[in-house]
């Protein structure tokens, strides 16, 4: 049985005190701007209208720590230089997990604010404290024309961010997110309306921030909350020269499984193993950038991307080099039949097939990155159990490039051991990573390093079954993968594996030298659908003990 909510939210120390911070600034501010309303003897006509003027000024306080707030965890240069220091302090690798807290915060308190002030204006109205109508200060002044502003684009911003969304139709998700610049403006300026006042008539100027602070009373909250809009235009600035350096696209292969692995040069793209990175593509879109995990190792002489036609943007890219669905289709089938490859394309290696860039002509990519990710802390760790579904498995394409090479220069950190599990639906989906696997397979000088685990969780039809049996007789390599390693059909039982990892590693046979005083950390990184995640959060989190301690990170964009 799965944890609760409240067990997650509340019986885990972290998310615990994550709670108790996050959520009492937020009622505190919301206290200290009712008070602050409330005993303020120059607003004392405005506090005639009471409990929603209070409430308003509470929320819109929150609101203005919110607005701040938001922005931060989408520093992503900066997180990337912190994490390695202060990953121990703050989750940087859930930085659009804490967006997406602020995000919920903003809504919640967003209607608090707009309710409270609808009321208020009503009352205005129905008062006369002011000779105003509550439709002049809805639609013409600042305050309520920006507020409504800012509502339409939340609207858009939140209904467009929803996961089924951003799948289907990433790029509704990725140009509805980009009004935020406008979004922000409209909040620094929300208050030049002076609303909150102790006078008749606004006490208006002719510079930011139009009004005069002797009679309008408010919190002034845009003096703090700009300079994280500040530093996260300036790197987005940053980012947009960095992304025009010198790129160039130099190869593209192509894979039964229907991935597209683009090989691109660019001098000056400095990374680690287990990064990502946005990739542009001008021709289909000047303006859409899409992530992808980096694929290469640091000590290619390329950066390399994998990419699966499942969107607007992957099959415009497939179609742009030749390769769309009905091609792949085609390869796939191909591949299954063992049948020859088709003769447009230059040459072939093993499942690899190579676009001819001489009959289709390569088009200009962008760069943008490298971004930080839980999986490069792999080599702090004794064991790492990389685990990856599907397409999942790419960013361990660069860890274990990574780990050949520094196995041949004997610098391999922390690490001892190393299980990789991945976890696939269809055979012909092993064909792109397949090279790979054998090569490293190959290279072990110690074959206790590197264990593969590979599942295969598709339905096997009986001709199917009787091929994989027929060959598979005294072979001395797998039919499926031919890998040393065998393939296992079904779905992992995580809470066994994990079971037999503890056991081993505390009887001291799984790390040499090894005995059970000592403490070993095991850590888990993973990418792929959520289910599995919560697998191995039940796994990881139910065998850890005072031996042995399991942790997991899983891969976020």
């Amino acid at each position: 049985m799965g944890e609760s909510w409240f067990q997650r939210e509340f019986m885990q120390p972290r998310r615990l005190a994550f709670n108790v911070i996050f959520y009492g600034l937020h009622f505190f501010f919301f206290a200290y701007g009712w008070h602050s309303q409330e005993t303020n003897q120059k607003l004392k006509a405005l506090n005639g209208l009471q409990y929603s003027v209070w409430v308003s000024r509470g929320a819109g306080l929150v609101l203005a720590f919110d607005g701040g707030l938001i922005l931060i965890p989408m520093l992503r240069n900066i997180i990337k230089v912190v994490r390695p220091k202060l990953t121990w302090l703050f989750p940087a690798d859930e930085n659009i997990w804490f967006h997406r807290q602020v995000a919920y915060s903003m809504a919640f308190w967003a209607m608090v604010h707009t309710t409270a002030h609808y009321v208020n204006f009503i009352n205005v109205e129905r008062t006369q404290v002011r000779k105003q109508l509550a439709l002049q200060i809805h639609y013409e002044q600042p305050g309520g024309i920006t507020g409504h502003f800012m509502l339409l684009i939340m609207l858009l911003m939140y209904t467009t961010a929803s996961a089924k969304v951003r799948h289907q139709c990433f790029e509704a998700f990725w140009y509805t997110h980009h009004l935020a610049f406008f979004f922000m403006i409209g909040l620094y300026t929300h208050a030049t309306g002076c609303f909150v006042r102790d006078s008749v008539d606004p006490d208006t100027t002719t510079t930011f921030p139009f009004y005069s602070t002797e009679h309008c009373l408010g919190y002034l909250s845009w003096r703090y909350t700009i300079w994280p809009g500040i530093l996260y235009f300036g790197e987005r600035a940053y980012r947009e020269y960095r992304a025009r350096r010198s790129t160039k696209l130099s190869k593209v292969l192509v894979h039964p499984s229907g991935a597209m692995e683009l090989r691109i040069i660019k001098p000056s793209f400095k990374y680690t193993a287990g990064q990502w990175l946005f990739l542009q593509v001008p021709e289909i879109s000047s303006f859409q950038w899409h992530p992808f995990t980096i694929t290469s190792a640091p000590k290619d002489p390329y950066v390399s991307v994998h990419v699966r036609q499942v969107g607007d943007f992957t099959r415009a890219l497939g179609d742009r080099l030749g390769v769309g669905p009905s091609v792949v289709a085609a390869m796939t089938s191909a591949a299954i039949k063992g049948a020859e490859k088709s003769e447009k394309f230059a040459s072939t290696r093993g499942d690899f097939v190579e676009i001819d860039a001489n009959s289709v002509a390569l088009p200009a990519v962008r760069l943008d990155g490298p971004f930080g990710a839980p999986a490069e802390d792999v080599f702090d760790v004794e064991v790492a159990m990389l685990v990856g579904a599907g397409i999942g498995v790419t960013p361990f394409a660069s860890i274990l490039k990574d780990i050949w090479y520094r196995q041949r220069s004997g610098n391999c950190g922390s690490l001892r051991r190393v299980e990789f599990f991945w976890i696939c639906r269809d055979a012909p989906s092993f064909g792109w990573f397949q090279s790979l696997l054998q090569e490293i397979e190959a290279a072990q000088a110690d074959p206790n390093f590197l264990r593969i685990n590979i599942y295969l969780t598709q339905k096997i039809s009986e001709d199917m079954l009787w091929n994989i049996a027929v060959n598979d007789a005294g072979a001395e390599y797998d039919p499926l993968t031919l890998l040393r390693t065998r393939t296992m059909f079904g779905r992992p039982d995580w809470m066994t594996i994990y079971g037999q990892v503890r056991q081993a590693i505390e009887s001291g046979q799984y790390i040499p030298g090894s005995t059970s005083q000592l403490k070993t950390k095991v850590g888990t990184y993973y990418c792929g659908p959520g289910a599995i995640a919560k697998a191995l959060k039940e796994a990881t989190s139910h065998h850890t003990c005072s031996t042995v301690q399991f942790t997991l990170a899983k891969e976020h964009f």
